[in-house]
Order: C-alpha cells, then structure tokens, then sequence
C-alpha cells in the first residue's frame, strides 16, 4: 500500500514549513530529517494510516514540545525512523535496541507502600493512572464512529459485570448527557472535554461525543474514561498519602478489564498509547501535595528533576500552583516496570516531605 501523492506532497509541506520556522522546537522538527521524510512518505499501515497521520499535530501546532501520534500499533514499527529518535529522546535514552521489561504491577509489593502522610499535613489526595489499547483496534485517526460504539458497548458490558463490592458502579456516557449529571461529574472533576487542539490537529475528536463515557465506583475512588486520548484511562484514587491502597485497587481493577478485553502490546515499546509519550508502563502516579517552604526555593525544581520527579499545577499541565499545592508524579514510564514506576513517585515525595519538614 502506497501513500497517495496528495498525501506525500502534504507530508513535504509540513517537513519544509517545520524547517522555516525558526520558533519552533518540538522532537518532531529535530527528528524529522529529509532522509525519514524520502524514506518514508510513501509508506502506508495496513489500516491505511500514512506519515502524515503521525506529523499533523505537530505541524499545524508549532509550538509542541512533542508532536508525533501513532495513528495504529503498526506506526510504531512502520515509522520506527522517526519515533525510535523521539522516543529516545523523550524517554531518557530509551535506544532502539532497548526492550521495555515484563510487566509487573506490583502485587505483592503492595504493602511496602504505606502511608507516606499518616498525619495528613502534606498530602492531599493520591492518584495512579494507566492507559491501555484494546487489541485489534486502531488509534483515533483510523477509529471509524462504528469501532468507538463498539469498544464503549463491550466496556459497558464489563462495567455491568463488576461485582466487587468496592468498584462497582456506573457507566455515564457523554452522548445524551443531561445537564444535572454533567454538573455532578464536572463537580467531582471526572467530566473530560473534547480535546485541546494538539489533539483535534492529530484528528483525536473525531464523531465526539459518540462512544465516549466515563466509569466510577460508588465510592468514587475508581474510574474509567472510554475514548477520551487513549481507548481506555484506568485511574484509582482517593484523599490522604496511601499509596498502597491506591495501587491495589488499581490492580484489582485493571485485572477485572483485561481478564475480558485483551489490550495491545509491543514486543519491545510495552503497553501501546495514541502518543509516545505514555508508552511502557502508561502508569502516572502522583499526588497533589502542599510544600510552601522547599517549593520557594531556587533549587526545588531541581531536586524534583533529580529524583526524576514532574511538577505540574494541581490543574494539569501547563497551570500554576495554588497556595504552594503541586501536583507531583513520576516523569519515567519506559524502561522500567509498573511498580518500579510508582516506587518513583513514593520515593521522590517521601524524601520531599523530609525536606519540607526540615526546612527553615
């Protein structure tokens, strides 16, 4: 299958208007030399996705730190002389000749992690996410209004299915929602909204709202999002530092979901996300933590970085912190496992907390 000629002189236009734009410094304008662009501008994946669905984004929004998606689980491979650069880059050294490791979500770790704020001084609230794919269905630029139906209507079943005392619940789904329902979720800050315009530019929203919802326990410690960037966001969460219980009921949950749909795997990249950034483990662990003192020195930035620590606003990326709140994670997903993964995040806030205690 061969790229169309209207698709290979649209894939030398984003190529040359990256190159003319002198403000702009995503991994896609440094990794997208004229050699990968002559190599594989023809190239097409079996579900007909080109290299022009990976690079749109990132050329209509100069101003990306990133700016590559993969279309299919087959552009990983297909389009490897682009994404193997970036995901080096991106993910610390992670070399084309690196295997992510086997996965293990640290079951019988789980108690190792105990409550890093027994007291409640420091933590507000901790929070563990992964993204997974389900096999045999390619990513949103390819997904038809047919296939979100279809993945939301086989989630809902195995949402029903749920007989856990502790995650069963209610499926909400964003096609039809009436207003009361929409202010309870917006209230509880489980609602997504249509995506911002790195991903509608990677034709992420695609027949929105249709086949998108969310999942959550009674208790509202568990949560689903269907079709928001990825097919499938897992989180579990809850108030206070302990990390142990949040896992848990993450594995627990995550266990049920795979045990009745199969999700897409790499060989060597691990579990496979719309962008490159999440590969791996997919596992976000954070919590939104007050730190006032170390978080006013010239070094804290630093000391987070050391610890391979992210900060960000409690509002997501890209926001400020309120009243010396942060929003704090691990930065590494690749090259490590699951539990390696949150072990990051509880060592790194761990020793912030002894620093903030100690600090003047």
């Amino acid at each position: 299958m061969t790229a169309s000629p209207e698709v290979q002189k649209a894939i030398e236009d984003v190529y040359a208007k990256l190159q003319g734009a002198s403000d702009c410094s995503s991994l896609l304008k440094k990794h997208l030399t004229k050699d990968v662009v002559a190599k594989n501008k023809s190239k097409k994946t079996r579900l007909g996705a080109t290299l022009l669905d990976v690079i749109q984004s990132g050329g209509e929004n100069l101003d990306s730190g990133v700016g590559i998606y993969a279309p299919d689980a087959e552009s990983y491979t297909l389009f490897s002389d682009l994404f193997n650069p970036v995901i080096e880059e991106y993910h610390s050294g992670f070399k084309p000749t690196d295997t992510q490791p086997a996965m293990d979500l640290g079951e019988k770790n789980v108690g190792e992690l105990t409550d890093l704020d027994p007291e409640g001084k420091f933590i507000v609230s901790t929070r563990i996410r992964c993204g997974r794919s389900l096999q045999g269905y390619p990513f949103n630029p390819c997904l038809s209004e047919t296939n979100y139906k279809m993945m939301e209507s086989r989630m809902k079943e195995i949402f029903n299915s749920i007989t856990d005392s502790e995650l069963k619940g209610t499926y909400y789904p964003l096609t039809g929602m009436d207003e009361e329902t929409k202010k309870k979720l917006i209230a509880d800050h489980f609602l997504f909204k249509e995506g911002d315009r790195f991903l509608k530019a990677a034709n992420a929203n695609r027949y929105w709202p249709n086949g998108r919802g969310i999942f959550h326990n009674e208790k509202k410690t568990f949560l689903v999002w269907v079709n928001e960037e990825d097919h499938l966001r897992i989180i579990s969460m809850q108030n206070g530092g302990n990390v142990g219980d949040v896992l848990g009921r993450l594995i627990k949950g995550l266990n049920i979901v795979a045990a009745k749909a199969p999700f897409a795997r790499h060989p060597r990249l691990g579990w496979l996300t719309f962008c490159p950034t999440n590969l791996g483990t997919t596992v976000r662990a954070s919590v939104h933590i007050k730190l006032p003192k170390i978080s006013a020195k010239d070094d804290f930035k630093k000391i987070c970085s050391d610890m391979k620590l992210q900060i960000r606003g409690i509002h997501g990326e890209h926001s400020e912190s309120k009243e010396g709140i942060y929003d704090i994670s691990n930065k590494q997903r690749l090259g490590l496992t699951e539990y390696q993964a949150v072990r990051q995040m509880y060592d790194g806030v761990k020793k912030l907390i002894e620093l903030e205690k100690a600090a003047a």
